[in-house]
């Protein structure tokens, strides 16, 4: 048995990328894992999970959904608020539809899933909202991208105050560009955009890394190991950056 004693631990977007490599890390470490999104199929592949279908941006498929995680592994004392988009735009050519979209994904779905599990937790709990390196400076071109990533980190300090002196904590984990498909994606944005090649392309996200190369998933599952630790007990209200240097 695990560190984690069987824990029920709770990962939206848990059926690809950090999400995914956080969720098997748990169940790895102990843990009873459900894992949540929109691609039940997806979700199925994650060998030893729990799947559930959930649209963090619908505030009824996220009770609904946490319902059923219940149902399946019991009260939920591990919030991994992972699910997330990321689109960039220039604020003159962001429209309302993706100010939106954007917000109802990142922030708006951190908010229905922590909200939903937290009563959850009595004695013991953690939550960790998966931001990004945009949640701690501006990031050029994706203002809307960069101010849910702002609010997931306050909305984490906000909830740290609210429960000092329980055995509950609240941490963000702040990534730079992680190689996942968002990477893959976005370097097809900027090849369109600008007609770089491939590899011009992917330097550029690359580049925004201070070491110089994209992180691997399972640099930021590690972290989140940490935080539901018993050695990180006293971590809360933490903003932690994976991003290979200091901003």
């Amino acid at each position: 048995m695990g560190k984690l004693n069987e824990r029920h631990a709770l990962v939206t977007g848990g059926g690809s990328g950090i999400g995914r490599a956080i969720a098997e890390s748990l169940m790895s470490a102990g843990a009873r894992v459900t894992v949540t999104g929109r691609r039940l199929e997806a979700l199925q592949s994650v060998s030893g999970a729990n799947a559930v279908a959930m649209d963090v941006t619908d505030e009824t498929s996220v009770i609904e959904g946490i319902d059923a995680a219940r149902e399946a592994f019991g009260p939920v004392q591990i919030c991994i608020a992972n699910a997330g988009i990321a689109e960039g735009a220039s604020l003159a050519r962001t429209d309302a539809q993706m100010w939106r979209r954007i917000m109802a994904t990142n922030l708006d779905g951190a908010f229905h899933t922590i909200r939903a599990c937290l009563p959850d937790m009595d004695d013991w709990g953690r939550v960790i909202a998966v931001s990004s390196i945009a949640g701690l400076k501006g990031l050029k071109g994706a203002s809307a991208y960069t101010a849910s990533k702002h609010g997931m980190i306050g909305l984490i300090r906000a909830l740290a105050a609210d429960h000092l002196g329980r055995g509950v904590t609240f941490n963000a984990l702040c990534p730079g560009y992680v190689d996942t498909a968002i990477v893959t994606d976005n370097t097809s944005r900027i090849m369109a955009r600008t007609g770089m090649s491939e590899a011009d392309a992917r330097d550029v996200m690359i580049g925004q890394n201070a070491h110089r190369r994209l992180i691997e998933v399972d640099e930021v599952a590690d972290a989140a190991i940490w935080l539901c630790s018993d050695g990180a007990r006293s971590v809360n209200g933490q903003a932690i950056q994976i991003a290979g240097g200091q901003y």
